[in-house]
């Protein structure tokens, strides 16, 4: 029986564009920043800043090391956050639904510059102003020090919010982050590109 929902947060709730970064960064003269980060790998630059284990201010200062011409903080944040695109509204008005059935629970691996800017597009966008409010708990791969698709971040959480894995439904957009889930005993379910939250037969999964 389905008690509670893991949803992940870009791609599910929230438009992105990776397309648009990576062009962000070839302008300012990168030719291989596709390489170096992308949806489903991340070079250790990127995955350091998704899991806090370096400041904005410390990757602004590695891209300018690395960059073939000179460029500001301002510019290098301006191209990362190129890539988000604005939130899904009805989604967002869907989960106030399923919080009536479910304990609902948010995984994203993200990192603080894109976190600061989808917080206040949030406010600016939809009637919402907190996205942690839809959500027993967020867990953001910046505070937790942990990201996916690495077994111990569902571990963590499942410990921390004290919950069952055959109780708990894990949505995603990416299937390389399910195997470490379902090795666990989680359910899930990948979220094709043209579904919509509000289009899962969760009572399926029971």
């Amino acid at each position: 029986m389905i008690k509670n929902i893991l949803f992940d947060f870009g791609g599910v709730f929230y438009n992105l564009d990776f397309k648009k970064t990576f062009e962000a960064f070839e302008k300012m003269g990168f030719s291989d920043f596709e390489n170096m980060f992308s949806q489903y790998n991340a070079d250790s630059l990127f995955q350091d800043l998704e899991t806090g284990k370096i400041t904005p201010a410390a990757f602004y200062t590695r891209i300018k090391e690395i960059a073939p011409k000179d460029v500001t903080d301002e510019q290098i944040r301006d191209a990362w956050n190129a890539l988000l695109l604005g939130f899904r509204e009805s989604s967002l008005d869907y989960l106030l639904e399923l919080k009536k059935e479910y304990n609902l629970y948010l995984l994203s691996n993200t990192n603080q510059i894109h976190y600061e800017y989808f917080a206040n597009q949030l406010s600016e966008q939809t009637k919402h102003k907190l996205l942690e409010s839809f959500f027993i708990k967020a867990y953001y791969s910046q505070n937790v020090g942990l990201r996916k698709p690495d077994i111990e971040v569902f571990e963590f959480i499942l410990k921390d919010a004290g919950i069952k894995p055959e109780e708990t439904l894990f949505v995603d957009d990416s299937y390389t982050n399910f195997p470490n889930a379902e090795k666990l005993g989680m359910k899930i379910h990948l979220l094709k590109p043209d579904e919509l939250i509000e289009n899962i037969d969760y009572k399926s999964f029971n």
